[in-house]
């Protein structure tokens, strides 16, 4: 999967772009169940939801029928009226989250033209090549029928109309947002296929319209004035003002009769409270469980990421991403390959939370796996496959583009990133570009025994940690050479005189002196006396096997490979 990552072609080769170390997380959510909930709470809580809900949903509508006029003045004026029929707190809460929610939409139109833009030119280049003509491995070639042509040339048309009209909306500054999902909006037309009635249709699709969010504000009590959360647990809300007669405590505010424990970061949260720092709340409900939940979420600040040589002083662990498992090598900080290959495998077949609990458990598997090995960092390659998922691109291999299109690259990069910082490891992103072609023809092979098997995906490991070390994937030394030194082992002379095709494998230190002469002859002459003939004497060819060294005798190489 490493190879298919395209860019700028500098003499036949793509150029790579330098490595870097991801920054780490920048917010923190935990979630806990409010269990216990009365009869009583449930319908404040609906109640709350709705009518909040109504408010978002118009402050949406007005905010895409400003388009490009807005200003703050206009959220001015939307935030005034907000306030009025619920908080200042609500107010702002509402907004924020319509501004950022059309924000998104914008950038999923972005990236909506360049994806018709992409096709369009795909199919221009296939339309103008002629039947039959054969296509490279980087351009696909002409059409293979008539038939198909035309096909192909009236979707061109399509795309056309399509790209015309978005980058129209794009100029105009008209999107379109659902509220609750264009799924789950659309999924209304299919119930029988969802196998849902409409009454629990309309129970998730009201629930998903509902906003019962509030901002946090540092230097307020326990962080949030309008969901209040006490270090004991107790939950309260500020209820909108058409709602203040179902309050139950003083200044308009409703405590539920249940209360939060968070298992997990439960101290961190704890700290921040009692420090009065601003924590986000958002209580919603799992319509299928019949369950409420209560999520917190605050931000760290931003810690200044450690520099790539620093990083990876103490080895690194190459991971290539592959459909069904990670493949994942150690290596020092020379380049060395270290121990064997090993894989993490997952299972991405069946619903979203399933893919997302098999991608979060082979991800603890790897970050252990890493705090054992003693090393700092985990190269991983910058996959995106946003260009690679057309159909114009790739054609007739749908089971290909289904592939690709069923890796979640964005949510395990973010997971892999916030997982490994709580285990102080640093995640180096690489270019993926041809990691796993060169890790194929230069490590795959020299590294196979018959007691360990060695396959493309593990090879471009070694290349994706090489590349994070810094090191070129293709070296100097021989892959071969470097096995033998990290055993301890003397390769034999090649051809029948070792100075024919150049040095042993075993190559000295670099600052020892005389390093780059010839080997001196094999004579029967005792260590330090003179030669008897001064001739060349030819031995004995050497066995292919590596075989253990003598008990009496201690190898003693360096284990460096000279870099190049």
């Amino acid at each position: 999967m490493s190879d298919l990552e395209g860019g700028d072609v500098v003499g036949g080769l793509r150029k790579l772009t330098a490595s870097f170390v991801a920054p780490g997380p920048c917010g923190v959510a935990v979630r806990d169940r409010l269990k216990h909930l009365t009869p009583q709470d449930e319908g404040v809580l609906r109640a709350v939801g709705e009518h909040q809900g109504a408010l978002a949903s118009g402050d949406l509508k007005a905010r895409c029928a400003d388009g490009l006029e807005h200003s703050a003045d206009t959220w001015a004026a939307r935030k005034r009226e907000l306030t009025a029929r619920s908080s200042s707190r609500i107010a702002g809460a509402i907004t924020k989250a319509t501004h950022d929610q059309w924000a998104l939409a914008r950038r999923c139109q972005a990236a909506h033209i360049q994806n018709l833009a992409a096709g369009i030119k795909t199919l221009r280049h296939r339309l103008s090549l002629p039947l039959g003509e054969k296509g490279t491995k980087r351009e696909a070639g002409g059409y293979r029928s008539k038939s198909e042509w035309f096909c192909k040339s009236r979707r061109l048309a399509m795309l056309e109309e399509r790209h015309a009209a978005a980058v129209a909306d794009w100029q105009a500054g008209r999107v379109r947002v659902v509220r609750g999902g264009k799924r789950l909006l659309n999924t209304r037309h299919h119930l029988a296929q969802a196998q849902l009635s409409e009454e629990q249709w309309r129970q998730r699709w009201e629930a998903e319209r509902w906003f019962i969010a509030a901002d946090g504000e540092s230097g307020k009590r326990f962080g949030n004035e309008t969901t209040r959360v006490t270090p004991d647990g107790e939950v309260s809300i500020k209820l909108p003002v058409p709602l203040a007669h179902l309050a139950n405590a003083r200044h308009g505010r409703y405590v539920l009769a249940s209360t939060v424990a968070f298992a997990h970061r439960g101290a961190e949260w704890a700290d921040r409270i009692e420090a009065n720092r601003a924590v986000a709340y958002r209580i919603h409900l799992d319509t299928e469980r019949g369950r409420w939940y209560l999520t917190a979420s605050w931000q760290r600040p931003a810690v200044q990421t450690i520099p790539l040589a620093a990083t990876c002083a103490r080895g690194v662990i190459g991971v290539d991403t592959n459909a069904d498992h990670f493949a994942a090598y150690r290596l020092d900080r020379h380049g060395n390959p270290v121990g064997g290959p090993r894989r993490f495998g997952y299972d991405l077949s069946g619903t979203t939370t399933h893919r997302d609990a098999q991608i979060r458990h082979a991800l603890t598997r790897l970050i252990n796996w890493a705090k054992c090995a003693g090393v700092a960092a985990i190269g991983i390659e910058d996959l995106d496959f946003t260009a690679e998922k057309t159909r114009e691109k790739h054609g007739r291999r749908k089971r290909f583009r289904q592939l690709i299109s069923g890796m979640p690259t964005a949510k395990l990069k973010a997971r892999l990133v916030s997982m490994a910082a709580e285990q102080g490891l640093a995640i180096v992103a690489v270019d993926p570009a041809y990691t796993s072609m060169w890790g194929g023809q230069h490590w795959q092979k020299p590294l196979a025994t018959p007691r360990r098997k060695m396959s493309r995906h593990d090879a471009a490991g070694i290349a994706i940690g090489r590349r994070a070390l810094g090191h070129p994937v293709r070296d100097g030394v021989s892959p071969a050479r470097t096995e033998l030194r990290a055993w301890g082992r003397t390769a034999p002379p090649p051809h029948d005189r070792s100075d024919r095709a150049g040095h042993r494998t075993a190559q000295a230190a670099p600052g020892n002196r005389g390093r780059e002469g010839t080997r001196p002859p094999t004579t029967d002459r005792p260590p330090g006396g003179p030669p008897p003939s001064g001739k060349r004497k030819r031995e004995p060819s050497a066995s292919n096997t590596v075989r253990d060294a003598p008990s009496t005798h201690q190898w003693v190489q360096d284990s460096l490979m000279c870099t190049g």
